[in-house]
């Protein structure tokens, strides 16, 4: 099982930080405010974490707001002592971002100015939320204007930042209702050059498309007319979801909107008895039996056990293919069965399917063994 992420930012985050801000503020009360952050963070997850000491350097910073965002800015410079080879280096700053998003909110320029910064090192795309709820219109002037910053973490602050359903984050629902102010600003980084930037966009656009599936496929058709290899891309990525859920609309707008007219041959998975922690193999052929070339989208879904004995199709990406008259092509993916803080695995029969062209075709079944008991010392 995957090791918890807030095991990555355990006891020495909030030490680095009173390093830190003792630099830039030679009064901060580090072994006081150590002390109350004590109380009670082993029994916090990751994101509770970050917002615990945020309060607690509230308590602890200058009343003034201003220049206690000031001082925890001017911070973020110092040495920290934390390896930045490290995955979760960078979240060292989530606290500074939670202090601006939950004490900022009086203090616009202030707090813009403190998420223009922070959002370099860490990310600000959870902290800008609260401005795009309270602050709406000012607060997407200034995406606009960070829309042609020459920092790409600050552009894709504007695309990220502004997601109607970013994960970890509360919705946005005024958004969700009309995006039509979001997509105002992705229209401005859609050619983005950095693909950090267009990958936000396009996660962006996904999150639209599950409120307004209709607006998606206008901009989907929009923006593929002329379009770079890039922008196809971005364009493609957007229509995911869509594409996993078999919309007609996203499969025509990519070009599989035809049913198509193949035969799936010698499906196989292996093992057929799979323990948990291990995996499994699926593979089939995909046969053009007809004397003209076909374009085909083909993917695959599994249906996980649940809990409750029901099941979930999840949908996998495999291969989208050129098939000429003819022509047979053999596709093959390594299911991972190791346990995920996205999924956890249940003994019993999953099913398994083929897509193509978003029409399911059955491939077959694989058990899923028991987890084994530990053994207990006699």
């Amino acid at each position: 099982m995957a090791e918890p992420l807030k095991n990555h930012f355990g006891a020495d985050v909030p030490r680095a930080i009173a390093a830190m801000v003792a630099a830039v503020f030679p009064a901060f009360p580090s072994k006081v405010f150590l002390h109350d952050v004590q109380a009670g963070y082993d029994a916090l997850e990751l994101m509770p974490r970050g917002r615990h000491i945020a309060r607690a350097l509230r308590r602890h910073l200058p009343a003034d707001y201003p220049q206690a965002v000031e001082i925890l800015v001017a911070s973020a410079s110092q040495p920290s002592g934390r390896d930045p080879a490290t995955g979760l280096a960078s979240f060292l700053f989530m606290p500074h971002c939670f202090f601006v998003a939950e004490y900022g909110l009086e203090h616009f320029e202030p707090s813009m100015q403190a998420q223009y910064q922070l959002t370099q090192r860490f990310t600000a795309e959870f902290s800008i939320r609260p401005f795009l709820m309270h602050h709406t219109q000012a607060t997407l002037d200034r995406l606009r204007l960070w829309a042609s910053d020459p920092n790409e973490h600050v552009r894709r602050l504007v695309s990220e930042g502004s997601r109607p359903r970013l994960p970890w984050a509360p919705r946005l629902p005024a958004f969700q209702a009309d995006p039509r102010p979001v997509l105002e600003l992705l229209e401005l980084l859609k050619d983005d050059p950095a693909l950090y930037v267009r990958r936000s966009v396009a996660n962006n656009l996904n999150d639209i498309g599950k409120d307004n599936p209709k607006l998606l496929m206008e901009t989907a058709q929009r923006w593929l007319k002329d379009a770079t290899p890039e922008r196809e891309w971005v364009v493609r990525h957007a229509l995911r979801w869509a594409v996993k859920q078999g919309d007609p609309a996203a499969l025509k707008v990519l070009g599989y909107g035809k049913t198509a007219q193949v035969e799936i041959r010698n499906a196989g998975i292996s093992p057929q008895r799979a323990a948990m922690g291990g995996s499994v193999t699926i593979s089939f052929e995909v046969h053009n039996p007809k004397p003209r070339a076909q374009d085909v989208l083909v993917d695959f879904q599994v249906h996980y056990i649940k809990s409750n004995g029901g099941t979930n199709a999840k949908v996998f990406k495999m291969k989208s293919l050129q098939l000429a008259a003819g022509e047979t092509v053999l596709l093959r993916k390594k299911l991972s069965l190791v346990e995920m803080t996205t999924r956890k695995h249940y003994a019993g029969t999953h099913l398994v399917e083929a897509l193509v062209n978003g029409k399911l075709i059955p491939l077959g079944s694989f058990e899923l063994l028991p987890a084994p008991m530990p053994k207990t010392k006699s």
